[in-house]
Order: C-alpha cells, then sequence, then structure tokens
C-alpha cells in the first residue's frame, strides 16, 4: 500500500499564498503555526487533509494544481516600504498592487525605503524562494549616482571585494555612465541582495550614494514606459524564464498577455501616477 505523499510545510504555506519562506520559517519558529493541534517545526513534512492555522485561523491549502503563478513587475518609487503593514502609517508596495481572490503577492527581494525600480513579485511562493536563494546567483543590476571623487583605483577595488561588516562584497561590473560634477552615474551589477549592499560598498570607499534605482534581475529589465507606481504583467514565455533560472518546471498555459492588455496596464499606471502627483 503506498503512502500519501508529504511536502515541506513551509513550501506548502508558500505556495497557499501566506508568505516568503522566509517569513514563514520566522512564524514557524515563533510557534505561531499549528498543525493537527501541535506546535509545528521547521522542516516539518505534511500530507494531504493536515490542519493547518496560523495565529489560531485555519489555512486553506492549495495544491500546485490550484495556483496559477502569475509574476507582474513593480516600478517602486522612493518613499515606499517592502512590508505589508508599516507601525508609522508610511505607504508601502502592496497598497498598489492589483487585488487577488484567494491569493497573496510575494514579493522577490526587496528594495530599502530609499530605492526606486524594478520589483517582482509573485503568486507562487516557491518561485519567489528560490529566485532570492544565494544558491541561483540571480543578477541584479542597478544605477547609482554617486558623489566624490571615483578613480579607477576605487572601481577595481569594487570589483575585486571590499570588506563589509558582513564579510567581503564585490561588484560583477562597474561601468561609468556620465553625470556632471561630482554627481556622476554608474551601472553595477551583482548576486546577492545583503541589505543596503549597493550603498554600503560605495559608502566603504568614502562616497555617497544619493540615487539608486533597479533597472534588471536577470534579464528581466525594467520595462519602458512603465512609470513609478505602475506594475504589469509578465507573460507566459517571460515568467518561464524566471521559473528556469529557479529550476522549476515550466509552464505549459497562463492568462494571456496581449500587446493590448500591456497598453491598457501602461496608461492606467500612467493616469495613477497623474492622480498621485496632484492628491
Amino acid at each position: 500500500m503506498k503512502t500519501a505523499p508529504t511536502e515541506k510545510l513551509q513550501k506548502v504555506l508558500a505556495r497557499s499564498g501566506h508568505g516568503s519562506r522566509r517569513e514563514l520559517e520566522a512564524k514557524i519558529s515563533a510557534g505561531r503555526v499549528r498543525v493537527n493541534g501541535k506546535v509545528a517545526h521547521l522542516g516539518e513534512r505534511i500530507g494531504p487533509g493536515a490542519d493547518i492555522r496560523i495565529d489560531g485561523h485555519r489555512v486553506e491549502v492549495k495544491t500546485e494544481e490550484e495556483v496559477p503563478c502569475r509574476v507582474i513587475v513593480y516600478h517602486k518609487p522612493e518613499g515606499e516600504l517592502v512590508t505589508r503593514k508599516d507601525p508609522e502609517g508610511r505607504p508601502t508596495v502592496y497598497s498598489s498592487l492589483p487585488y487577488l481572490n484567494n491569493s497573496r503577492w510575494v514579493a522577490i527581494g526587496r528594495l530599502d525605503i530609499n530605492t526606486s525600480g524594478l520589483l517582482l513579485f509573485t503568486t507562487d511562493g516557491e518561485l519567489a524562494n528560490r529566485l532570492m536563494h544565494p544558491k541561483y546567483e540571480v543578477e541584479r543590476e542597478y544605477a547609482v549616482r554617486v558623489f566624490g571623487e571615483v578613480n579607477d583605483a576605487i572601481i577595481q577595488r569594487l570589483r575585486q571585494g571590499v570588506m563589509l561588516e558582513d564579510g567581503k562584497a564585490n561588484f560583477l561590473k562597474v561601468k561609468r555612465q556620465g553625470g556632471e560634477g561630482l554627481n556622476r552615474w554608474f551601472h553595477v551589477s551583482l548576486t546577492e541582495g545583503r541589505n543596503r549592499q549597493v550603498r554600503r560598498m560605495w559608502e566603504s570607499q568614502g562616497l555617497l550614494v544619493n540615487r539608486l534605482i533597479r533597472i534588471r534581475m536577470g534579464e528581466q529589465l525594467l520595462p519602458k514606459g512603465l512609470v513609478q507606481g505602475g506594475w504589469m504583467d509578465l507573460d507566459l514565455k517571460e515568467v518561464n524564464y524566471l521559473r528556469t533560472l529557479a529550476e522549476l518546471p515550466k509552464l505549459e498555459s497562463a492568462p494571456v498577455i496581449t500587446p493590448e492588455d500591456r497598453e491598457r496596464q501602461l496608461k492606467r499606471a500612467r493616469r495613477s501616477n497623474k492622480e498621485r502627483r496632484r492628491s
């Protein structure tokens, strides 16, 4: 007699839209998750029909077939936090995202409050978890405006690696992009996502970053024409590219995103941006 297949608790919860693996692991470690009446533990495996509760609320478990993998790209403005709620009442990215029925957006990585640019969100917690994991080495590219004199020796050190309080870090590439006076633009890329890493690397050389914009993750660029505060769906080809990066099986079908759909989403974003500026 075959035993029913089991899956790790964190994976099931992530797929069912209850946050990223990291967020869920913190909830489990804090004793906030119960399985069949008992406090859950990290790495616990569960089978079909398990009674799972977070903070006493029952979780509606969903199978892989029940959760469509949707991915959107969001143009984050400066001043927004990548968190669901802020105790100080500051704006968060989630208030600008499209409504989901019986699912939840999970951010693929983060940007600090003073950084703008490309953010990816997905309904697939496993996809988000893998793309954030250092193992998959997803390259991120930033446009950086630096205040101060940047010579070739500094660029060489940033490429070779500088020592930060949490270990050595280096840029894969550093390219000059012009500028005026002591304000100069550079494009830099790296595969890590440590907290404020790009800023701290430049600061280690006595320089100040006064603008920071993420413009690429893997091969996914910040779309031209997508204004700050706007979002746009990725099509099947783009979603499958990300799934390939994460070593997940490709989707055979997905909601069709036509050029007309894209144009409508871009127009809606521009309209919302104008309304935000007026208010």
